[in-house]
């Protein structure tokens, strides 16, 4: 199936990897649909642009720690479209402080979006993409989730959880002609890098043989290739497509 014909469903559309992913699979021809959770206003002026220019876009709000929201907007989708054939987990969140001082709520808030949200939505799409026998599911780590970094348990162990995640996925829904891969990108230039001092940011980017983050169009095109079953061949699942400037993780 062209790209153009597919159903897209993305989580955390508003920013970063998700806004320019939104960009780039409309750009295609795709139906998207992506969620926000905070960003209203930003979510509406990013639907309007891209319909300005032709795009079938749509944003909903949907809290993606919560299975009843989900589940509600999976319906909608399905009532709108009638059908899902491609699954992108790529809400997270950061929430970033030594164990000994991580809250109860920092370490659940940070899991609760980054890896139950992504349960949430596949679980819920599941059987839709079993009855048609096809599909592509993609989930957003990160290379915090392969090497852990200092100040993110909660953030490395999420992340760390997706990739398991999707090799566990990758060998129930394979016999259904479903693949399901995962991303591992460096540190990506979006907001979440807000709050992280400039001699770190400096630091970090010494470490990147680029000498450079990764740009979010970067991550963008590996989620493009991944749902494009004309370009991805189905015999490509249960993987890590690590994205991190030539770290080598």
């Amino acid at each position: 199936m062209k790209l153009q014909e597919k159903t897209i469903v993305i989580t955390g559309g508003t920013g970063g990897i998700g806004k320019a992913a939104v960009e780039a699979l409309s750009e295609r021809g795709a139906n998207v649909v992506f969620t926000y959770l905070r960003h209203q206003e930003k979510a509406e002026q990013m639907v309007k642009r891209l319909s300005e220019n032709g795009k079938r876009v749509r944003g909903m709000r949907v809290d993606c720690r919560v299975s009843s929201s989900v589940k509600g907007f999976v319906r909608a989708v399905l009532q709108e479209y009638g059908r899902i054939d491609v699954v992108i987990n790529n809400a997270g969140i950061r929430k970033d402080r030594s164990l000994l001082y991580m809250s109860e709520g920092e370490w659940a808030d940070v899991v609760d979006t980054n890896l139950t949200g992504a349960f949430y939505l596949t679980r819920a799409c599941v059987p839709y993409l079993l009855k048609q026998q096809s599909g592509r599911i993609i989930n957003i780590s990160s290379i915090s989730g392969l090497s852990g970094l200092t100040g993110q348990a909660n953030y490395s162990a999420s992340k760390a959880g997706l990739m398991g995640f999707t090799k566990a996925l990758a060998k129930e829904l394979a016999p259904y002609g479903i693949s399901v891969n995962a991303i591992a990108p460096g540190a990506v230039e979006t907001d979440m890098l807000k709050g992280l001092s400039a001699s770190y940011l400096e630091e970090l980017t010494r470490s990147v043989p680029m000498k450079r983050m990764c740009r979010p169009e970067e991550t963008a095109k590996v989620i493009e290739f991944l749902a494009d079953d004309e370009q991805a061949p189905d015999y490509l699942t249960g993987q890590t497509i690590v994205l991190d400037g030539g770290m080598g993780h």
